[in-house]
């Protein structure tokens, strides 16, 4: 099956009607169906296909004879909140694609080569990143995550279970694997101004979740005076637009993207705001600095509004600098530019668990991520298949 004809059989999975973006979260019926594909499409191949608890899944290529350090690729399969099309699939269609090429080429790999799918890697329905590599690499424990629950207070074991999964059975083991080489639709513009099809990752920006509590005191919307309130969305608000201006004055990113308001009624005065900060700097240093500067503007506005803060991180994830010969190595084969992502993947959790690790990425002519704008076109999508098929042809021999 073609790069082409995989790409229309995902299409309709789990796409709203109305704003054509896409709700793929972990273990619900969109996310399900998506993992019953690849299982599907690795054993048409004839690949060996291992699934775990957490519905993580790696179909093996194990040709004759092939042995010693093996070869990972893949990506994800679940979506943020009405997201793009090609964030995360692009990488798991590329890889199978990209084994297809091979075989086509004549391809004998000495060297046994996996395509990985990793569950959760958004974080959208319970909150922390790359919540299935995190796990399968051991940089989250099994004791924390099942105690997560989603927005609809769904707790992590249950969704597993209503997803016909079996917390019991296990977590896949990395053991074994020699580097793992994730593709992804660039989140960006770097390609476009290159204008260039294919590029390298260097490094992945730190960034992490930061939870901001706004604590006030709940009244009626009429019939109290503006100076008698102690509002928590005036702390709120003013928070954000304070992070606007720090990350813009340092050239870093900041967004509150996520509130929750209660009692979010029209006519009053609310008693709590919840907000979420998702931060992004050039450097481990420069990204505490702005998270302490956000989080001091807004005690000193919930202090003239008499109202409280408090600041929790619930996701924190240090600077990624890819394998510097492994991706050396690569940017030769292809003649690849190596740029940096501000996004984070699961390739970051690889690399942070030991294993040497690139990234291949393939141009947005949007340049817009995390949307149902994201767009990635087919030749460069095909031109992102040949340079896999170049990449693991050269690892697996």
């Amino acid at each position: 099956m073609t790069f082409e004809a995989m790409w229309r059989d995902l299409h309709p999975v789990g796409r709203s009607t109305s704003s054509g973006g896409y709700f793929r979260q972990p273990w619900t019926s969109a996310e399900s169906e998506l993992r019953a594909w690849f299982a599907e499409a690795a054993i048409a191949r004839g690949l060996e296909l291992e699934t775990d608890a957490m519905g993580n899944q790696v179909a093996w290529w194990r040709p004759s004879g092939a042995a010693g350090p093996s070869v990972l690729t893949g990506s994800h399969l679940d979506s943020v909140l009405d997201g793009g099309a090609f964030d995360g699939p692009l990488g798991v269609v590329s890889a199978l694609a990209a084994i297809d090429v091979m075989r086509e080429r004549g391809v004998e790999p000495t060297r046994p080569i996996g395509v990985s799918v990793f569950t959760e890697e958004e974080g959208s329905r319970f909150g922390l990143a790359c919540l299935g590599s995190r796990l399968v690499t051991g940089a989250t424990t099994w004791d924390s995550a099942r105690e997560r629950q989603d927005r609809d207070g769904v707790h992590l074991l249950d969704a597993l279970d209503a997803a016909g999964l079996d917390p019991s059975a296990g977590l896949l083991s990395l053991e074994g694997v020699g580097c793992f080489v994730e593709l992804h639709v660039e989140q960006g513009r770097d390609l476009v101004d290159r204008d260039v099809a294919v590029g390298l990752a260097s490094q992945i920006w730190p960034h992490g979740r930061w939870r901001f509590d706004f604590t006030g005191e709940a009244n009626h919307a009429g019939t109290t005076r503006m100076e008698d309130r102690r509002d928590p969305m005036l702390s709120y608000a003013a928070t954000a637009l304070a992070a606007d201006e720090q990350a813009r004055l340092t050239g870093e990113r900041a967004t509150f993207g996520r509130i929750d308001v209660a009692p979010n009624g029209t006519n009053a005065v609310p008693s709590r705001v919840s907000a979420w900060l998702d931060a992004r700097c050039s450097s481990d240093a420069a990204l505490a600095e702005l998270v302490e500067s956000i989080s001091r503007h807004g005690d000193d506005r919930a202090e003239r509004d008499g109202t409280a803060l408090s600041v929790t991180a619930e996701s924190v994830s240090g600077a990624v600098h890819f394998d510097a010969d492994l991706t050396r190595s690569l940017a030769a084969i292809g003649d690849w530019p190596v740029i940096a992502t501000q996004a984070g993947h699961d390739a970051g959790i690889l690399s942070d668990a030991g294993i040497p690790t690139a990234m291949l990425f393939v141009r947005n002519p949007t340049g817009v991520s995390h949307s149902p704008a994201e767009l990635a076109e087919t030749a460069d999508c095909l031109a992102g298949v040949e340079a896999l098929a170049d990449v693991l042809s050269e690892l697996a021999s």
